[in-house]
């Protein structure tokens, strides 16, 4: 007798999983990049978001071609080195409807692509930034990169000793309006902090701490397995519930921060520091600093601002695709431009 084989299971616009997946990785095998990947596909598919309205954009380096391993049925673009922000930028302006994500590296952020990367942040551009963080040029032979922490050493032996680039410090002060950190290996964490991220309007900055097995995965990184297991330190406990479940809230008074989201989802963030605000802008930096000089590695959501207005609201933009509007929106007619001529006269 012949057995039926199960349906998949779908999510909540009829697509299984399989519709998230991506092309086969070639990344070295244990890379926590892999399971960033993973993750980014979890998230997508339980939130529902359509593969077609995501447009995927990355710069150089081993963390940017992860884009091609997840969601092939999205749009994607693979840019230069360090100028993923600008390209995002513009296909963002070109089309606001699309949800933005943005993967990059360490070396790819915080050296030759961080003035792009400052300046995206002062324009909080809705888009979610994933910087993959091994600490090391991962592609180039392992040397060390801009966000690798003073007195952390090589496979060869060799000391770091410049200061590390934080860039969820820089993040924060510069204007992101979603800035938090997690490990590859804490699958729970990162999964939450991506549903969150997706249904955020703004710039969010996830800094995801991804050791390199290859070169950055020893005794001495402080970006290795070993090291973030013994040394994570959370800093809220995360939980997020989507605009199409019933939002309930249910600790008591003072315990938790219970931010909502632009599409009426939920974040709740349970407080394991004392007294930690995540809304509170000068107090996530100054905790940041304060565990930089400690040697100690947060995780969780640091700063959460859902009322500053996104890039595209200062520039009034209209809610169409600029690229389906009609001449007749976008040319201004013979009498404006008389007009304006006149006026320089």
């Amino acid at each position: 007798m012949a057995t039926s084989t199960p349906a998949p299971k779908v999510n909540r616009i009829g697509l299984p999983i399989l519709e998230y997946r991506g092309g086969k990785t070639t990344l070295c095998a244990g890379c926590g990049h892999n399971s960033i990947s993973e993750r980014i596909m979890d998230a997508m598919f339980e939130m529902g978001v359509e593969p077609e309205r995501v447009i995927k954009i990355s710069g150089i380096g081993c963390s940017s071609k992860s884009p091609a391993y997840f969601m092939n049925r999205s749009h994607a673009f693979n840019t230069v080195h360090g100028r993923m922000p600008s390209v995002t930028t513009g296909a963002v302006l070109a089309n606001s409807t699309i949800k933005a994500l943005g993967v990059s590296g360490d070396g790819d952020t915080a050296s030759i692509g961080v003035g792009q990367y400052i300046h995206l942040l002062r324009r909080n551009l809705p888009m979610i930034y994933i910087i993959e963080d091994n600490g090391v040029y991962g592609l180039t032979k392992g040397q060390f990169s801009a966000t690798a922490d003073i007195g952390s050493t090589l496979k060869t032996g060799v000391v770091n000793d410049l200061p590390a680039i934080d860039a969820c410090a820089l993040a924060i002060q510069l204007g992101a309006t979603f800035v938090g950190r997690s490990f590859s290996g804490d699958k729970k964490q990162l999964l939450t902090m991506l549903k969150a991220a997706i249904s955020h309007e703004g710039t969010v900055v996830l800094d995801v701490i991804s050791p390199c097995v290859t070169f950055n995965d020893h005794e001495g990184s402080t970006k290795s397995y070993k090291f973030m297991q013994e040394n994570d330190e959370p800093i809220n406990a995360i939980d997020f519930v989507p605009s199409f479940e019933d939002i309930v809230v249910d600790y008591d008074s003072g315990i938790v921060h219970d931010v909502q989201m632009h599409d009426g989802s939920n974040l709740r963030l349970r407080k394991l520091q004392e007294d930690y605000d995540p809304t509170d802008k000068a107090n996530a930096v100054r905790t940041l600093m304060e565990a930089t000089d400690k040697d100690e590695i947060l995780t969780g959501i640091f700063y959460i601002n859902t009322q500053k207005p996104t890039f595209l609201d200062q520039l009034n933009m209209v809610p169409e695709p600029l690229a389906t509007l009609p001449e007749s929106v976008t040319r201004p007619p013979k009498s404006v431009l008389d007009s304006l001529m006149r006026n320089l006269q």
